[in-house]
């Protein structure tokens, strides 16, 4: 079975670092919410707990939630971790995604 969604290393490293500095499960939550430059956008937490209808994925300890509502718009994505120039920031790779946008934060289907 494939996993709805996947945490790459670079990801699951640098949430255990801020759960680790917030003194926090690293349980990252994954959500989409109306809005943004395309019509959705992501949205990012720490979670204390996953809720008996998430969606669970997990890679090195650390564990990526998301909504049952989140999720028809993000199944198979890949939440990556990217350092650059511009900054730093969790990416969100999403197949299902027709149009982005430059900062890389909305989307549309």
């Amino acid at each position: 079975m494939t996993e709805a969604l996947t945490l790459t290393p670079a990801a699951a490293k640098r949430v255990a670092w801020i759960a680790e500095k917030q003194a926090k499960p690293a349980i990252l939550r994954l959500s989409v919410e109306g809005g943004g430059c395309s019509g959705f956008q992501y949205k990012f937490d720490l979670a204390d707990n996953a809720e008996s209808d998430d969606s669970i994925s997990e890679t090195e300890g650390v564990t990526l939630v998301v909504d049952p509502v989140s999720l028809d718009l993000v199944s198979g994505s890949v939440v990556d971790f990217v350092e650059s120039l511009g900054g730093a920031a969790f990416k969100v790779e999403n197949p299902q995604a027709a149009a982005g946008c430059g900062c890389g934060s909305s989307f549309g289907i």
